[in-house]
């Protein structure tokens, strides 16, 4: 869509359906993106600390370094930079090999179905609206179609863009493989299930898996946090603006977009000193950001696919029954998801 209109996913709702549908979404994604940057700022605070550094000094340096590669960085320089902190995401796969786990039956465990039984546990449909959430986010589905908008993909451009996506697919689905195996094959197989925060997890893997795998993971959780901590606040910046029809873009100076840039630094500062309370159940609040990111999915997936099925729209690139098929039983699948655990919540507490 961004590159057949040259629009972004906000601006295109609130020009088919109005403004008051538009402000209620980007209310619903502010507040949910808002979760996501403080558990990426948890991140950054917790990897930090397990090389001796307090979060009281690696949030603030971290958000004002977030700052600036946005507010002072030119669209290219700010995409190289976030590629080079995409390949750091490779330290995963290593802590995952270093951890030594049954190869066979974690490629056995990965293609099985989970039973039926499975689905009537409240916590793991809880997790499995988690991870639906953290995989498909509704802020990558903004951020993605902003971007291309931004660098000026246009139909001609549009294959290679999308290879570029199916790639990046790809690559993080195979990082996040190696996450659950390394913890799977330390932390899980010798009983270790109190994690309170990422941190935990690192420094549980430090006697059962070697220090190698420690730093590793470490240093992959402090990447991916601030990788996040970057994306998160430009993207819901780059969402609200546009829906709300105020400029936006890191191409523009800060006196041309102030509403962009001024809820981008919104977002850090009270995303980071969120983080700062001490006490918080960070583990808790992480989780349940991406379940709500789950539970939001399906309203942004719907107005999607009665956008990309507009012909006066999108011409030849409408979609296509396959892809409508897939689109609208994943739709479907989430939603099924989120009533069936609500579900289970009311007649748990009617109980």
């Amino acid at each position: 869509m961004g590159a057949v209109t040259g629009k972004g996913l906000s601006d295109l709702i609130r020009e088919e359906y109005g403004l008051r549908i538009t402000f209620l979404m980007m209310l619903g994604i502010l507040i949910t993106n808002f979760g996501n940057v403080v558990g990426e700022f948890v991140g950054i605070a917790g990897s930090m600390e397990l090389f001796g550094v307090s979060r009281y000094y690696s949030v603030p340096i971290c958000a004002v370094v977030v700052w600036l590669i946005a507010v002072k960085g030119q669209y290219k320089s700010v995409e190289k930079v976030f590629l080079v902190a995409s390949f750091f995401y490779i330290t995963y796969i290593f802590a995952g090999v270093l951890a030594k786990p049954a190869w066979m039956e974690a490629v056995k465990a990965t293609l099985k179905p989970p039973g039926i039984a499975a689905f009537k546990q409240g916590p793991y449909l809880y997790m499995v609206i988690g991870v639906v959430g953290t995989t498909i986010a509704p802020w990558m589905q903004f951020y993605l179609q902003s971007s291309v908008v931004e660098k000026g993909i246009t139909r001609r451009q549009y294959k290679a863009s999308q290879l570029d996506v199916i790639v990046g697919c790809i690559f993080t689905d195979v990082v996040a493989w190696f996450i659950i195996v390394a913890c799977a094959a330390t932390l899980y197989l010798h009983g270790n299930r109190d994690i309170r925060d990422a941190a935990d997890a690192a420094q549980s893997l430090r006697p059962l898996a070697g220090d190698w795998a420690y730093i590793l993971f470490a240093l992959g959780l402090f990447n991916a946090s601030l990788f996040a901590a970057s994306i998160l606040p430009l993207s819901t910046a780059y969402t609200v603006c546009e829906g709300l029809g105020f400029e936006s873009g890191v191409e523009r100076k800060f006196s041309e977009a102030p509403a962009f840039y001024w809820l981008y630094t919104a977002l850090i500062v009270a995303g980071g000193a969120v983080v700062l309370i001490p006490g918080l159940p960070y583990i808790k609040i992480a989780v349940f950001s991406q379940v709500v990111n789950g539970a939001v999915l399906p309203f942004v997936l719907i107005f999607m696919l009665f956008l990309i099925n507009k012909k006066e729209l999108m011409g030849e690139y409408a979609n296509k029954p396959t892809f409508n098929i897939i689109a609208w039983a994943t739709t479907a699948i989430m939603i099924a998801l989120t009533l069936l655990y609500v579900y289970g919540l009311v007649r748990g507490g009617a109980g």
